[in-house]
């Protein structure tokens, strides 16, 4: 699908599934993300975004290592993933990579190439990413990409309760260049 200089953006595999899991049952990974999920949690994810692929033509692709083909993660594209927030129309850009690949440029690679790609196969006028406030990694890669913090999109996540430090999302949005 997408391909840089040390990565493949593609469609999800079967030898997808078990390395996958290990990344979504890591706390580390998924503390941000509501915790941890069990093998058939992280199966279900993949048949969401496969389905997401069939019905857009574009999801949270698969990301492996073009030197090895090692899954490291996903990052992509899709519509609709936070029904009943303000964002729920938004074009969203999302990765997660597992945690022996954090902090090698990885995310920041895919990510720059799936905007590239979204300009390139989508008509939005923008792409937008969310996270939490404490997920300092994740909304400082936003800006390393070009998006630009939305305090007036900023939203409290209705899946968690008023205090709950996972209720709170700051939007980031990178506009189509002229």
């Amino acid at each position: 699908m997408i391909t840089t200089a040390r990565l493949r953006l593609r469609n999800w595999e079967e030898r997808d599934l078990a390395l996958f899991a290990a990344m979504s049952a890591d706390a580390e990974v998924m503390r941000h993300l509501d915790g941890p999920i069990d093998r058939a949690a992280s199966e279900a994810v993949i048949e969401r975004l496969r389905g997401h692929a069939e019905r857009d033509g574009f999801t949270f692709w698969a990301v492996e290592r073009r030197e090895d083909d090692l899954l490291l993660g996903f990052c992509g594209l899709r519509r609709g993933g936070h029904p009943d927030t303000p964002v729920s129309a938004e074009l969203e850009i999302g990765w997660r990579l597992a945690r022996a690949n954090w902090g090698q440029g990885y995310a920041g690679e895919a990510a720059t190439a799936t905007i590239a790609w979204g300009w390139a196969n989508t008509p939005d006028a923008r792409i937008a990413a969310w996270t939490v406030p404490a997920n300092t990694a994740s909304w400082r890669l936003m800006e390393r990409v070009g998006m630009r913090h939305r305090p007036t999109l900023d939203f409290d996540h209705p899946r968690f309760p008023a205090g709950h430090p996972l209720r709170r999302h700051l939007v980031y949005t990178v506009e189509r260049p002229a």
